[in-house]
């Protein structure tokens, strides 16, 4: 067999697809099926409306089925820079969106923008384990931040990691896996942070549209140059539950985005032409469900938090948008309890092992987004049953 790349061969294998084959062996009875808490995509397909527009659109449009630009289509990226400009109230243009397939690609595209094997990016802990996974197959040093109080990072403890090889700094929030959502005061001294170093400042709101707060979580977009050292990413996945057709965006400044089209084109070419029409269709025309889905979402996140609170020998660490991450009582290493919980309670989740370089074997992350409010009731029916 011909060698493998060194640093992908090192590269830890996808944590989801990990935990789905302890499903293995494992049998789940009528009336007490898999309660799977372990990704947080929707489950669920689009609202009706937007499939019928996407499949009138596969029927009448020719071009719904061919290449498109490169960074995107021309409407969704006027509309996305229009829809981005009125949620944050401050300006951005079509010309600094990029269309990507889903919001994984825009961050590789963000990354390949600024960084070289032996650079370093730093990521606050526990972190998204694409985003760290990514760093390491392209040599790319993930420099931890570990979190405080509440799950969110200092931005003192940050400036002591900033090296000479430091490209970005990279926040999601609401954070994935922690749910934690961030003060738009610590976003833009993070900001500030980056700036005043000459780096970027990555910022991923894959879950913008399930915060619970109301107006802009930040006011980023309104610095009129944003553009030197903002990345921004986005999803419409979780919005519309559009994940099967891979659409995501980055919104950057305009000298990045002519890099950012060499990479695209080498790596997909053009954006899934489904996703994008059914991306666009949403945007004109699912603000009130969306807002619904929202308010769904928020039910179930105080569900899960009273349903925690009242549950011996967990601790609530963070929770919101589709996560609650909690710390367990039990001497048995979270891996090993993730396996137990399986064969034992019928409930995959993810043990906090996947979601930093060392420790959380005493955490894990329940991606509650999936279950209704009976779901969750089991959910904690079957933890109150299973001995820590």
């Amino acid at each position: 067999m011909p060698l493998l790349a060194p640093a992908l061969a090192a590269t830890c294998a996808p944590p989801v697809m990990e935990a789905r084959r302890w499903l293995a062996g494992a049998s789940f009875p009528p009336e007490r099926p898999l309660i799977n808490v372990s990704q947080a995509a929707p489950v669920d397909p689009p609202p009706l409306a937007l499939r019928e527009a996407m499949a009138e659109a596969a029927l009448s449009r020719p071009e719904a089925h061919l290449y498109g630009p490169v960074l995107g289509n021309p409407e969704l990226r006027a509309e996305l820079a229009t829809a981005t400009a009125a949620h944050y109230g401050g300006t951005v243009g079509a010309e600094q969106v990029a269309i990507t397939q889903g919001c994984n690609q825009a961050f590789c595209a963000a990354i390949a923008t600024l960084a070289a094997p032996g650079d370093e990016v730093i990521l606050p802990t526990p972190w998204y384990f694409n985003h760290a996974m990514w760093l390491q197959m392209n040599g790319i040093r993930a420099v931890p931040l570990p979190c405080g109080a509440g799950l969110l990072p200092d931005p003192e403890a940050a400036a002591a990691l900033i090296g000479p090889r430091t490209r970005a700094i990279v926040l999601v929030t609401p954070n994935n896996p922690s749910g934690a959502e961030y003060p738009g005061g610590l976003v833009e001294t993070f900001h500030a942070l980056a700036r005043a170093h000459d780096i970027a400042l990555i910022l991923d709101e894959t879950y913008r549209d399930f915060d619970s707060r109301t107006g802009p979580p930040h006011e980023l977009f309104r610095d009129p140059d944003w553009h030197r050292d903002v990345i921004h990413l986005y999803s419409f996945s979780k919005a519309f539950r559009l994940t099967g057709h891979r659409v995501g965006a980055m919104i950057a400044g305009t000298r990045r985005m002519a890099e950012v089209e060499k990479y695209l084109d080498c790596v997909s070419i053009s954006a899934s032409q489904m996703g994008q029409i059914g991306a666009l269709w949403g945007l004109r025309n699912l603000a009130p469900w969306v807002a619904g889905e929202r308010e769904e979402i928020l039910s179930r996140r105080q569900r899960m938090v009273e349903g925690l609170a009242a549950l011996d020998g967990w601790d609530v660490m963070g929770c919101g948008a589709y996560f609650a991450y909690v710390r367990h009582a039990s001497t048995t290493p979270s891996p090993d309890l993730c396996r137990r919980l399986v064969h034992e309670a019928g409930i995959l989740m993810l043990p906090g092992t996947m979601f930093r370089p060392d420790g959380g074997t005493d955490e894990m992350r329940i991606a509650f987004a999936n279950i209704d409010a009976a779901g969750i009731d089991d959910l904690f029916t079957r933890l109150r049953a299973f001995a820590l």
